[in-house]
């Protein structure tokens, strides 16, 4: 059930699916590489040296991007509806979409970077603390945007709602994300990847009980 699951929901949010916005995000994160040596000028070492965070919180943000297209569609067409009846709980049917999102951003997002380190001009050593940092921290970002969405799907104006929330929540995945750049730290990544395991858990959770509370009220 969850491979079918799963599958249904990458045909949905990937590029070319009935919801597929993915690219909009790659595309909003490389904008952000490309326009930000020209706010702050051709300084390689000011750009080498704060490069990585800006990357990050360019990850963040694209990361809030698709959150509109995850829950709220299929809560208003009654998908949930649908596969409750079919005895499919909402805590499983979110654990899919959470393994969806992510499959469906991070890896390009991933990719996008090394164009983007290259536009910053970030060294090999940095640019590798970063991308492990993300592989670390994306699936949390995808945890927070999951549930978050859950719980605004029902609500009006729910799309800028969840972006407001998203960001604060996102916050110790920033620090110790970005932090590991500042001193390369494993266990600054160590921390990244064990905040999002914890959300990771908790998301599917939290996520099925919103989405449960929206399809029953």
């Amino acid at each position: 059930m969850i491979l079918a699951l799963l599958r249904r929901d990458l045909a949905t949010l990937l590029p070319g699916g009935r919801r597929g916005g993915t690219l909009l995000p790659l595309l909003f994160f490389l904008a952000v590489a490309m326009l930000y040596p020209f706010a702050v000028g051709p300084d390689p070492k000011l750009l080498a040296k704060t490069g990585g965070g800006v990357v990050w919180v360019a990850a963040l943000l694209a990361a809030i991007l698709p959150l509109e297209r995850l829950v709220a569609a299929d809560l208003e067409a009654g998908v949930f509806d649908q596969l409750a009846l079919r005895g499919v709980a909402e805590e499983l049917a979110m654990t899919s979409r959470l393994l969806a999102h992510w499959l469906a951003f991070a890896p390009l997002l991933l990719v996008a970077t090394l164009p983007a380190t290259a536009l910053l001009g970030l060294s090999g050593e940095t640019v590798r603390t970063l991308l492990l940092g993300l592989l670390a921290g994306t699936p949390g970002l995808a945890a927070i945007g999951l549930a978050i969405a859950a719980l605004t799907a029902s609500l009006r104006g729910g799309a800028a709602l969840a972006g407001l929330m998203v960001i604060p929540l996102a916050v110790p995945i920033l620090i110790f994300g970005a932090g590991a750049l500042a001193r390369p730290d494993p266990a600054a990544l160590a921390f990244t990847a064990a905040i999002s395991l914890g959300l990771c858990a908790l998301a599917p959770f939290a996520a099925g009980a919103a989405v449960r509370a929206a399809r029953e009220g």
